[in-house]
């Protein structure tokens, strides 16, 4: 609220509509500053003299107390004890809605993630792409929006067919699936002529083989139900299951390629495949087409998924879809072809890959680690820590929300277009930038106001003067633009920093200032402090899917 004065105000003196508002090094040389370099060739001046000319064209008001010169900044000073007032008394009437904007209010949004191939356990490698599409989806709701989660399950792809193939006979468990993925892949190495029953299997699928699509139905239902009750456990969950073999059997893909055919960047190629001609994508690849369809007729991937995105576009006014780096490329010919039907198409989150120190994970290559083993090792790791701390009672419980609250964390705090490169002892540590730090915070918080019994009804936010009472009140100001800008941005490592830097600062604050003592007033005012910011980790957390235990 202070910080939307600042840009206020420059607005007005500037003409300015984007820049950065930054925060001083030190808060002695006050709580914001406006860097005036951007204007030096709007006003043909210094940003030293533009800082100075600024500085006696802004008078102070109810907010701001000070506007000062400082070389090429101008500085702005707030009146710290409206600020307290404000921050503290807004906090403490909404609790754990603080920082909403509701601005989703009667607005759709229909968010695509995690969508892994039906042909195995889900990996710590591609797990976070659920981890953050779940961050959205929970970001987006807590903003107002009425969020719909769904899932794209490839049922009919060539996975499908060699799992199909190899499983022919046997009764088979969703544990089993990886080993028979893996085993088909290496025998197909050594036995390539295999490829034409994979093949011929899709073929007969697409033909409607009533044999042939149950045998599809019968382990795309295995894995899952396997893939959900996986990720349930780490609390992600999602609203519908989108079959792609429904684009086969209502006869979707067909009125697409009808549709496509009349465009002259369509056509059918010498082999009997239907392609898009996409030259602008020329220096990125060596064959710039999108194959829609096999020579035999029968329907590739993109043309399927061409049907359910434009029938996702019909249902929320926004939609986002979160994918890995390695489909960029055929992001952007999906939507070139949706574009080329005449429709929009979907905000596309991109992220880099989860890598163990050896490399990347490969489901094909078996080289990988399986989530529900991470989440074993996980709870074995936050049990052997919860144990050590006596006066917790129910230690599996806690053991469970302090280990998914690691695994989620570590990946969550990288901005997507980074890679994770995972590593068991930092994620599950108690110090340093983990979710067990912050839930610790959170649990000092919550056990210094079980200790006292005084009324917060009446506290005098004005005794709240100490430099890490007021560093702790700034910082828990800026949680409502970093919500704001986590769900503009579709970032929540945003959020995850944040809460981060909130819980340091909490822990500055507590190692100075006691906070139940003999007078009863700075008591009361400090432990509104600690409860404000209760409130705000809390909700921190939660944005990212993770739990705020009451003890640690």
């Amino acid at each position: 609220m202070f910080k939307e004065e600042v840009i206020k105000l420059v607005k007005k003196v500037t003409g300015l509509d984007e820049f950065n508002i930054e925060v001083p090094p030190d808060s002695k040389m006050g709580d914001f500053a406006f860097p005036c370099f951007i204007l030096s060739k709007k006003f043909k001046k210094n940003p030293v003299e533009i800082a100075k000319d600024l500085s006696t064209k802004i008078k102070p008001n109810k907010f701001i107390k000070e506007v000062k010169a400082v070389g090429p900044y101008l500085n702005f000073f707030v009146d710290k004890s409206r600020l307290t007032e404000t921050t503290l008394k807004k906090i403490l009437k909404e609790k754990e809605k603080f920082g909403t904007s509701n601005l989703g209010k009667k607005k759709k949004v229909l968010v695509e993630h995690t969508s892994t191939n039906p042909n195995a356990e889900p990996h710590v490698g591609r797990v976070r792409n659920a981890m953050i599409g779940d961050s959205i989806v929970r970001i987006l709701k807590f903003q107002g929006y009425n969020v719909k989660t769904h899932f794209f399950v490839n049922d009919v792809g060539k996975q499908i067919a060699m799992l199909v193939l190899a499983a022919k006979g046997k009764k088979i468990s969703f544990k089993a699936l990886l080993k028979l993925y893996v085993d088909f892949n290496k025998k197909l190495v050594k036995q390539p002529e295999l490829e034409k029953d994979v093949f011929n299997l899709l073929y007969q699928l697409e033909k409607g083989d009533s044999k042939v699509r149950k045998d599809f139905e019968r382990i795309v239902k295995i894995c899952i139900e396997g893939q959900k009750k996986v990720l349930e456990e780490i609390g992600i969950k999602f609203d519908s299951f989108d079959y792609e073999s429904k684009y086969l059997w209502n006869k979707k893909t067909k009125d697409i390629l009808d549709a496509i055919l009349k465009k002259e960047d369509c056509f059918k190629d010498s082999n009997g495949q239907i392609v898009v001609n996409q030259e602008q994508f020329k220096p990125e690849m060596k064959s710039p087409y999108l194959v829609l369809t096999r020579s035999d007729g029968t329907s590739l991937y993109p043309l399927r998924d061409l049907a359910y995105s434009i029938e996702k576009m019909k249902k929320a006014s926004k939609n986002i879809v979160i994918l890995g780096e390695d489909q960029k490329l055929y992001f952007r010919q999906l939507a070139s072809a949706m574009h080329l039907l005449g429709y929009d198409f979907p905000d596309v989150v991109h992220y880099s890959f989860v890598l163990l120190k050896s490399g990347k994970m490969s489901t094909r290559k078996g080289n990988l680690v399986l989530l529900s083993d991470f989440m074993k090792e996980a709870l074995a790791k936050a049990e052997n820590e919860v144990r050590k701390r006596k006066e917790i009672k129910k230690v599996k419980q806690t053991a469970k929300v302090i280990g998914y609250g690691a695994l989620k964390y570590s990946i969550l705090r990288v901005s997507p277009e980074k890679n994770v490169t995972f590593d068991w002892n930092t994620a599950l540590s108690f110090d340093g930038e983990t979710a067990p730090y912050i839930q610790y915070a959170h649990a000092r918080s919550a056990s210094i106001l079980r200790k006292s019994k005084l009324d917060l009804s009446k506290a005098d936010y004005s005794l709240l003067k100490e430099p890490e009472e007021l560093k702790l009140i700034k910082e828990l100001t800026n949680f409502p633009k970093v919500v704001s800008d986590a769900e503009k941005n579709l970032r929540p490592h945003l959020i995850a920093v944040y809460i981060y830097s909130l819980a340091k600062t909490f822990s500055e604050f507590y190692h100075h200032c006691q906070c139940i003592m003999d007078d009863k007033e700075i008591s009361k005012a400090r432990l509104s402090l600690v409860l404000s910011t209760k409130y705000v980790l809390k909700t921190g957390l939660s944005l990212l899917g993770i739990d705020s235990p009451e003890r640690m």
